[in-house]
């Protein structure tokens, strides 16, 4: 099992192969369907984005409440092929890479091996312990949307797996 913190350069991703087992540690965002509409309407329309987007990592998440004395509720990932129009977009726009659950199109394999970029899987069905990985959490972006609003993430020990590398290898 490796180890690697988030954000992390090109030369660090580059070490990652499809198939490794992660243990990740640091800032991850999470975005589902509603906030990429909201994302990507603020590009096509010239706006500033509400944070970076330079080599961050969006976790397909939205997470639950959190209970007294927790940074976070349960927060297991959400099906990554529903985001398959936007990360190519991001990806050339300089996102650092996706953390989501299950297969992504081969136009996304395509983009994230361009950008030398990673797409990593976690584990469907364990919202809680992804849950307790989350030491901080805090809205950064579309209120509103409750859940769905981008949440900036401080985790440590968050499982995931290579799922297409800088290569563009994929485990699919």
């Amino acid at each position: 099992m490796k180890k690697i913190t988030l954000p992390a350069s090109k030369e660090t991703l580059a070490d990652l192969r499809a198939g490794d087992s992660l243990l990740i540690s640091g800032v991850i965002m999470t975005a589902r369907d509603c906030a990429h509409k909201r994302i990507k309407e603020l590009i096509d329309s010239g706006q500033p984005l509400p944070f970076d987007l330079k080599d961050a990592f969006i976790y397909y998440a939205g997470p639950c409440p959190a209970k007294p004395g927790m940074a976070s509720g349960s927060c297991g990932p959400t099906t990554s092929a529903r985001m398959d129009s936007y990360a190519p977009q991001l990806l050339d726009l300089g996102l650092g890479g996706m953390i989501g659950k299950g297969e992504m199109s081969e136009e996304v394999r395509q983009a994230v091996a361009r950008n030398k970029c990673v797409y990593m899987a976690a584990i469907g069905g364990a919202g809680a312990l992804y849950g307790n990985a989350i030491h901080k959490s805090e809205c950064i972006a579309f209120p509103d949307l409750l859940s769905e609003a981008v949440y900036r993430l401080e985790v440590e020990d968050f499982p995931a797996i290579v799922a297409i590398d800088t290569e563009g290898n994929s485990i699919y």
